[in-house]
């Protein structure tokens, strides 16, 4: 681990030790799995830069998976996780292999593991993380032996929940502490991780603010509309009718949005008519997203494309080297840090009210 560390304030490096041991990492900060996005190069860099990289699983074949794990052991000996969406259509096989490789951690997202799947990949030696939108699924969780959790608020980019960060924090992030609570959704600075540090969070995810990064293989044209975007911009799509279930994604908007919400119409109008079952009408909602945001994140379409973003979109303007991104935070984490320990000593100490 780099010595560098240990010419940090005593604050930053007592709030975070937990994630950096739980993660093996010099900055507990993870790089959210995004699909398309978090290849094997991405992943391994971000863990080269001393973060945490999550290889995204997504809807690649098994054995497109077995050959992602390889090049980034190739490329990095550090720390990473496989990241497995749990509705995937190759799911329980792409489990199988990130066991078979003896991943070093493993992330469930997308819906709840169930409790043979999280022994599964125990059992392979992995660390596990899982997302939790409430303090009864993370206790679930961790009594099924998960062995950190992550909250991600709705302000996210990508697929997400329907509870901000905020609520999240105080809902679970204040009431669990048997295991390490990574935090997600709309942070974008060192200031808001520095608070989020101080209220008990291990470590943080971010996504959106890795996407503008050099290292970070999406296409150019995403990357400048991230710049130009405000958090506004990005929005959650509505689900049309209960007929349908459509897991909200936070995308910005664009002609794409407006095409899916068109789609969803369509499937219901069909579903009402009995012209499409249900299963192969949730699979050309799946369908629907998983070649948009190729799209945009492979070719560059940002007009028709799905480009997924967090509301942090407004805050993130720049494309920075990865290893400045970074520095960038930790500064800004360890000078919210001392504003906050000189906040609370020009405070003095409480005294009783007077009478």
């Amino acid at each position: 681990m780099d010595n560098s560390t240990s010419t940090r304030p005593p604050g930053l490096t007592g709030l975070w030790i937990r994630g950096r041991e739980f993660l093996g990492v010099e900055t507990p900060i993870i790089a959210g799995a995004m699909t398309w996005i978090s290849d094997s190069r991405f992943a391994a860099a971000v863990s080269n830069a001393g973060a945490f990289g999550c290889l995204a699983a997504g809807n690649m074949p098994p054995d497109q998976l077995d050959e992602e794990i390889s090049r980034v052991r190739d490329l990095t000996d550090r720390p990473f996780a496989v990241n497995l969406i749990t509705i995937a259509p190759h799911y329980r096989e792409l489990l199988a292999v990130a066991a078979a490789r003896n991943v070093p951690f493993i992330v469930f997202a997308g819906s709840y593991p169930r409790g043979p799947e999280i022994r599964l990949a125990k059992q392979s030696g992995a660390r596990v993380l899982s997302f939790a939108a409430n303090e009864s699924t993370a206790r679930r969780l961790i009594s099924s032996g998960v062995d950190a959790l992550i909250l991600e608020g709705s302000e996210a980019g990508g697929h997400v929940g329907h509870v901000s960060l905020g609520i999240l924090l105080q809902q679970v992030l204040r009431r669990i502490d048997d295991v390490p609570v990574f935090v997600a959704g709309g942070i974008a600075s060192g200031w808001y991780i520095a608070h989020l540090l101080l209220m008990g969070a291990a470590g943080v995810q971010l996504g959106t603010a890795f996407v503008m990064t050099e290292e970070c293989g999406v296409h150019p044209h995403v990357q400048r509309a991230f710049a130009r975007a405000r958090a506004r911009d990005a929005v959650a799509t509505p689900q049309i009718s209960s007929q349908l279930k459509v897991v909200a994604v936070r995308t910005l908007r664009n002609q794409g949005l407006e095409d899916f919400n068109r789609l969803q119409m369509e499937l219901v109008s069909a579903r009402r008519d009995k012209r499409i079952s249900h299963t192969e009408a949730q699979a050309k909602v799946e369908e629907f997203w998983v070649g948009a945001l190729r799209r945009a994140a492979r070719e560059g379409d940002v007009d028709f494309g799905s480009v997924m973003a967090g509301q942090s979109v407004g805050l993130v303007d720049r494309v920075l080297p990865l290893r400045e991104m970074l520095d960038e935070l930790t500064a800004d984490a360890e000078s919210e840090l001392r504003r906050a320990a000189e906040r609370l000593r020009a405070a003095g100490p409480d005294r009783p009210a007077d009478g």
